[in-house]
């Protein structure tokens, strides 16, 4: 079982940044997948950004050069930097964990709302 709880989230004029933090009960390190994914009202959760089991990372097209992923496996904790946000980035962030046995984890979420 992995607890995962996000924090960062709150509300941002266009142009802004925010960092958006997502702290694991367990390692973070040797996993097969975490990221981060989205979820706008009337939309389906979406992927923002991910690390695969090698390490490697991926971003949605919408987001690429403006948020930058990124974790401290010491820490148990990753996070994503998010900059240029734009009002279509308003969503509610969920932090995501799949384990090697692929069993998938979620945290509740943080709003994230980005004004005109």
């Amino acid at each position: 079982q992995v607890q995962l709880v996000e924090s960062g989230g709150g509300l941002v004029q266009a142009g802004g940044s925010l960092r958006l933090s997502c702290a694991a009960s367990r390692s973070i390190f040797n996993v097969d997948a975490t990221g981060w994914y989205r979820q706008a009202p009337g939309k389906q959760r979406e992927l923002v950004a991910a690390f695969s089991s090698d390490g490697t990372t991926n971003y949605a097209d919408s987001v690429k050069g403006r948020f930058t992923i990124s974790r401290d496996n010491g820490k148990n904790t990753m996070y994503l930097q998010m900059n240029s946000l734009k009002p279509e980035d308003t969503a509610v962030y969920y932090c995501h964990l799949r384990n090697r046995q692929r069993l998938n984890y979620w945290g509740r979420g943080t709003q994230v709302t980005v004004s005109s």
